[in-house]
């Protein structure tokens, strides 16, 4: 199973990436609590969901960063 793309989480809208942010962080949760009651059978998946809620939140600064370069207009 190949690592997602970084260019999937930025065609994604904000909402979405929103979504996904906390979609990805609960499964991270859940893979936690496999691992403490010994009941993970995938291991990888870790490193997976680690890999795209990194992604996701690279796009996310990146979105803010370049809202708050916008220039603002003077009246």
């Amino acid at each position: 199973m190949p690592l997602p793309k970084i260019s999937e989480a930025r065609e994604l809208s904000d909402e979405q990436l929103a979504a996904e942010i906390a979609a990805t962080k609960k499964q991270l949760f859940q893979l936690r609590l496999q691992k403490a009651t010994r009941q993970l059978e995938k291991p990888h998946q870790f490193r997976h969901a680690r890999h795209r809620l990194a992604q996701l939140l690279t796009v996310e600064g990146e979105r803010k960063r370049a809202a708050s370069q916008t220039p603002k207009e003077e009246n």
